[in-house]
C-alpha cells in the first residue's frame, strides 16, 4: 500500500470528511531507509494524518482548509529521532540494553532506566554493582528465552523473547491484537461542545486547545510535540520521582514543562484544577495505573465533561499482556519484526532491528491524529471521548502496509536539509524541523524545550 492509500484508510477510520484529503500532497516512495518494511510510508502517512486532522479542526472552527505537503524523505528523517545537544549526540542505549543469546533463541532487554537494569541483572543472578555485559550474556545462556521473558514480566521488568511472525500470531496476545482496529475513538460521556477561542486565519489550527501531556518515553511525547507544532498549548507534566531519557530535550519542544505528584493530595488537587480548562488529557502509564489515583478515563470525563482522553500502551487493552510494560525495541522483538528483518537482509542468524523506532514514532503521530479527530467530533456533537492506541497495534498495521524488496542497498536520507538549531534548557539543540508543511500556518515550536519543573503547573 502506498502512503496515499494508508492515509485514506486512517482518515476513514476516524470518520473524517473525505474532501479534506484533496488538500494533501505526498512526495516520495519507499524505500527511503534500508528496511524490508514500509517505514517511510508509515512515517509519511501518520504525520500527514496528524497535520490534516489538526487543520480539519481549524476548518470546523471557521477557517478555510489549507494545503499540506509531506515529503517521505523528510518524514522518515524526522522519525529517526536524531538530535544533538551542544554538538554532542547523546547515547540513547544503556550498556546493558540490547540482544542476548539465550539457550534456545534470543532475548532483548531494555535497561535504560536504573531500576530496570538492576532488576534484570539480579534476575540473571548478578550483582548490578560489578556485573559486565559479558557476565550478563553468559548468565542469559542458562535461560530459555520465553522463561526469562515471563520471569521478567512477573517482576515488572522489561524484556522480550525474539519471535517470528508465526510464533507471535499464535499467542493469545497476538490474536487479541489482530482482532482489534488500529485505534479506537469512543464516546464515554455526555457533554456540550467545549468552547474554543475564535480562530484567526493566520493562527495555527490548534490555537487555544489545552493539552495535558503525562507521557515520558517517546511515543506519547512525540504526539504531544506534534500537537504543539500545530498550535496547541501543551503542558508536559512529569512526576518528580520518575526518571526521563535524554530525548526529552527533543520531544518537549513547544511545551511547557511542570512537575506534579499525583500520589499526594496537593498533586491531585493541582491536576483537578488544570483539568478544569483542559481539552485533551494524554497519558502513557501502564493500563489502570492512573485509574487507581482517580484519573482514569471515566473519572477524568466526570471531572471535565467534554475531555478527549488519550490512552497509550505497549500491548493494547485486550489480551493477557494488556498490563505488561513495553518499549518499541521490545515490541519489535516480541511481535516478529526483528527476525523478519534479519531474514530479508540475508542475516537470519541474528535478529535485526528496524532502522528507526517507527512503532514509537508512528504511534506518536497517531496519538496526535486521533486526538485532533476526537476534538473534531467533540466540537460537532459534544460528548467526552476516549482514544486508545498501542505500539503493538501500530506494529500490526505496519505489517499490513506490505514489504519492500531490495531495500537494504538504499542510503538513508541526509538530515542536513531539515535540521534546525535552537536554544533550549538542555543546551543548544540541533534537531529535525517538522515534516508536515502547512501552506498558510506553518508548524512551529515557539517555546524552547525546558527541563521538568521549569514551568508552574497552571495555565
Amino acid at each position: 500500500m502506498n502512503a496515499a492509500g494508508a492515509l485514506r484508510e486512517l482518515w476513514q477510520l476516524a470518520l473524517l470528511p473525505g474532501e479534506a484529503l484533496e488538500c494533501v500532497a505526498l512526495a516520495g516512495h519507499d524505500p527511503v531507509v534500508p528496511s524490508s518494511f514500509a517505514v517511510g510510508t508509515a512515517a509519511q502517512s501518520t504525520i500527514a494524518a496528524a497535520a490534516l486532522a489538526a487543520c480539519e479542526l481549524g476548518h470546523a472552527r471557521g477557517v478555510a482548509r489549507q494545503p499540506i505537503a509531506v515529503d517521505m524523505g523528510h518524514a522518515a528523517a524526522e522519525c529517526l529521532g536524531w538530535f544533538s545537544l551542544d554538538g554532542r549526540v547523546p547515547e540513547l542505549w544503556d550498556t546493558f540494553s540490547g540482544l542476548y543469546r539465550a539457550r534456545d533463541g534470543w532475548v532483548r532487554v531494555h535497561a535504560n532506566f536504573a531500576h530496570h537494569r538492576e532488576g534484570a541483572l539480579r534476575l540473571l543472578g548478578l550483582n548490578p554493582a560489578t556485573a559486565s555485559r559479558d557476565d550478563a550474556q553468559h548468565a542469559m545462556l542458562q535461560w530459555n528465552a520465553l522463561a526469562f521473558e515471563a520471569a521478567a514480566a512477573e517482576r515488572g521488568l522489561v524484556a522480550a523473547a525474539v519471535r517470528s511472525f508465526a510464533e507471535w500470531d499464535a499467542t493469545a496476545q497476538g490474536r487479541a491484537i489482530a482482532a482489534q482496529p488500529l485505534l479506537t475513538i469512543e464516546r464515554i460521556g455526555d457533554a456540550d461542545p467545549l468552547p474554543l477561542p475564535v480562530l484567526d486565519a493566520v493562527q495555527r489550527p490548534l490555537h487555544g486547545v489545552r493539552v495535558l501531556d503525562l507521557t515520558r518515553i517517546l511515543a506519547g511525547p512525540v504526539g504531544g510535540r506534534a500537537l504543539a507544532a500545530y498550535g496547541a498549548d501543551v503542558m508536559l507534566l512529569n512526576a518528580p520521582h520518575l526518571p526521563n531519557i535524554e530525548a526529552i530535550a527533543d520531544t518537549s519542544r513547544g511545551k511547557r514543562s511542570a512537575l506534579l505528584d499525583l500520589r499526594t493530595e496537593d498533586g491531585r488537587a493541582g491536576m483537578a484544577k488544570l483539568l478544569g480548562d483542559a481539552h485533551v488529557f494524554l497519558q502513557g502509564y501502564r493500563p489502570g495505573a492512573l485509574q487507581g489515583l482517580g484519573f482514569g478515563p471515566r473519572e477524568v470525563a466526570a471531572q471535565r465533561p467534554g475531555i478527549v482522553y488519550v490512552s497509550l500502551s505497549a500491548y493494547g487493552t485486550q489480551g493477557p499482556w494488556r498490563e505488561r510494560r513495553g518499549f518499541d525495541s521490545l515490541v519489535q522483538s516480541a511481535t516478529g519484526f526483528n527476525l523478519a528483518e534479519a531474514q530479508a537482509a540475508g542475516t537470519p542468524d541474528k535478529p535485526r532491528p528496524l532502522p528507526m523506532q517507527i512503532l514509537d514514532q508512528a504511534t506518536g503521530y497517531l496519538v496526535a491524529f486521533a486526538a485532533a479527530a476526537a476534538l473534531c467530533r467533540q466540537q460537532d456533537e459534544g460528548g467526552s471521548w476516549h482514544v486508545q492506541v498501542s505500539l503493538a497495534q501500530t506494529g500490526h498495521w505496519l505489517r499490513h502496509l506490505g514489504r519492500i524488496e531490495d531495500a537494504f542497498g538504499v542510503a538513508p536520507p541526509s538530515l542536513q536539509p531539515w535540521l534546525e538549531t535552537t536554544a533550549s534548557g538542555f543546551g543548544e539543540l540541533c534537531a529535525l524541523r517538522h515534516a508536515a508543511q502547512l501552506g498558510r500556518t506553518p508548524a512551529a515550536w515557539p517555546l524552547p524545550s525546558m527541563p521538568p519543573g521549569s514551568s508552574a503547573p497552571h495555565w
